[in-house]
């Protein structure tokens, strides 16, 4: 049986931390810092059993901090170049190396990372880390390359502005000139020459506070300087360094890359590395955060990747018909745009980019989105992605130092994420509300793979046989389709709205030629309450359902 994939995100630095003390911009030593110890087995087992099948360990690799880790021959960060007290996991410092902040004892963080591979994999679950090609943090130092690598940089002609075997761009003659973020450092103001592009492709020395201004862009042979013109032969000196990197981590055990702002470097490269990768490692995953749907089929097709985002199109949507702002009906639409590399498309209600469901900025109440989280993980077979504190309800809207209150839950900063540390300490911990929105994401993170119709069956939108309201069906706020497999088939009805409803769901004859229905009654059981039903299923007639408010029915017969 081959499992769908069902990934669960953690930030480890929050993940394990029971500090409770929560200084706005508090240190490591004042806030605390969760560590790769804390994922136990017993923690990794409860994960697995949730249902998923695979753990995306966010920023593990070495980052700029404001942290001092000199005692154990790491090189300091100017505060001045670091976003946060703990600063972006997405300003990778060094990238043969794993971050200090999350090892018990520091000059053990690779062995520490190593054990928590194996407990990973003995635990049923593949384990996911990011790769982030396109930018670096500012003061990019490998202390932990292998014997022979050469350094990012350290071979630059910095006289040039671009040069293919450069692994910047460099604004030549110009000195760095950081935004105002009210920083002094003990340090001394940082200084740059010449300075670097910026990692949100800046080419010139002056980025602003809103700029990725604490990374350097990395290059990989395009001439942005001069009408983006391609060198990628001889193979740019950027591309080997980073197969290499890619092949380094996959040496170590891990099991797929999540690929950060994948778009922002060239096609090109991900075919030649993905390749190298999958032919020493032929089981090994890639995921891209891509955003232009005008490249979905480039990045698949040529660039070789298994999954890319499914952002702009379904979560989007999703995130729009929850808030009540579009129709259900426009759901529809997602799939229909992705159609020809629908599997291939990455589904989520959060990640640690987007503003958490609970947050007023969102739907404010989690329970809200639980007609959205069955359409997203039920409708194919695809992969389905969960955000650590979603499952709770967890609202984001901690006011933490760097991040601010912004309805997500901090990347740059050390803190105690209350949800986190209520799901640590077990059951006893949640409040009725909380269980139940737990209970309804284990139910149906289960279900896509104990579902032999989730885990492999077909598809059959219903939408365009339920637009009038003859049945009482709202197109506004109820959606509607089947999955069918071979043993069973699944009516599912999503009700985006603030009250029950009782409608008619019309299923056309087209669904019953394509899932091989019979029409007849039969006994239903609602996989999502327990309760059995009787429906009567009928070529081009309504079969009752009543779905309660902000839910869904996933009807089995």
């Amino acid at each position: 049986m081959t499992e769908r994939i069902l990934i669960y995100q953690v930030l480890p630095r929050l993940y394990g931390n029971k500090n409770t003390t929560n200084k706005p911009g508090g240190t490591i030593e004042e806030n605390g810092c969760g560590k790769m110890k804390d994922f136990t087995a017993a923690a990794l087992d409860r994960i697995r059993q949730f249902g998923f099948t695979h753990i995306w360990y966010t920023g593990l690799l070495e980052h700029a901090t404001q942290t001092d880790y000199s005692a154990y021959g790491i090189r300091r960060d100017n505060p001045e170049v670091v976003k946060g007290a703990a600063g972006s996991p997405y300003a990778i410092k060094d990238y043969y190396d794993i971050d200090p902040d999350l090892a018990t004892e520091p000059d053990k963080r690779m062995r520490e990372f190593e054990n928590l591979v194996k407990r990973t994999h003995r635990a049923g679950l593949k384990m996911v880390i990011d790769f982030v090609p396109n930018h670096v943090a500012r003061q990019y130092f490998s202390d932990a390359r292998p014997k022979g690598v050469r350094d990012l940089g350290e071979d630059d002609d910095t006289s040039k502005g671009f040069d293919p075997e450069n692994n910047f761009y460099y604004i030549c003659g110009q000195t760095l000139h950081c935004p105002e973020t009210g920083i002094r450092s003990a340090m001394g103001p940082y200084r740059e020459y010449p300075a670097k592009a910026t990692g949100n492709d800046r080419f010139d020395a002056y980025p602003q506070i809103n700029d990725w201004y604490e990374t350097v862009k990395l290059n990989y042979g395009i001439d942005y300087m001069n009408g983006r013109s391609a060198h990628f032969s001889p193979i740019p000196s950027t591309w080997r360094k980073m197969t290499d990197i890619l092949l380094f981590w996959a040496a170590k055990g891990v099991d797929a890359f999540r690929c950060d702002m994948a778009e922002m470097v060239p096609v090109a490269f991900w075919n030649h590395a993905i390749a190298a990768v999958k032919k020493a490692y032929p089981h090994i995953q890639f995921i891209a955060e891509v955003y232009n749907p005008a490249e979905y089929a480039n990045y698949i097709y040529t660039g070789r990747f298994d999954y890319l985002y499914d952002k702009v199109g379904l979560y989007d949507t999703l995130r729009a018909v929850t808030a009540g702002y579009a129709p259900a009906s426009a759901i529809t639409g997602c799939w229909q745009a992705v159609e020809p590399y629908r599997e291939h498309m990455l589904n989520f209600l959060e990640n640690h980019d987007e503003q958490r469901i609970a947050s007023p900025m969102f739907a404010g109440d989690a329970r809200k989105a639980i007609p959205a989280l069955v359409v997203s993980a039920c409708m194919f077979t695809n992969p389905f992605m969960v955000y650590a504190g979603q499952e709770l309800g967890e609202p984001g809207m901690d006011s933490e130092g760097f991040s601010g209150t912004d309805g997500r839950t901090t990347i740059f900063d050390y803190w105690g994420v209350r949800t986190l540390q209520q799901l640590a300490a077990g059951a006893k911990k949640l409040t009725d509300e909380q269980q139940a929105l737990y209970d309804t994401y284990r139910r149906i993170v289960t279900l896509c793979n104990e579902s032999e119709a989730l885990r492999e069956g077909q598809f059959h939108d219903l939408m365009y046989a339920n637009q009038s309201s003859a049945y009482a069906f709202d197109a506004q706020t109820q959606y509607a389709f089947m999955r069918g497999g071979q043993k069973e088939k699944l009516l599912i009805v999503a009700n985006f709205s603030n009250r029950a409803a009782s409608m008619g769901v019309c299923i056309p004859q087209h669904a019953f030629d394509h899932l091989k229905l019979r029409p007849g009654l039969r006994s239903a059981v609602d996989l999502m309450s327990g309760n059995s039903v009787t429906i009567d299923i009928k070529a081009e007639a309504p079969t009752y359902v009543t779905v309660p408010a902000y839910s869904a029915v996933i009807l089995k017969f």
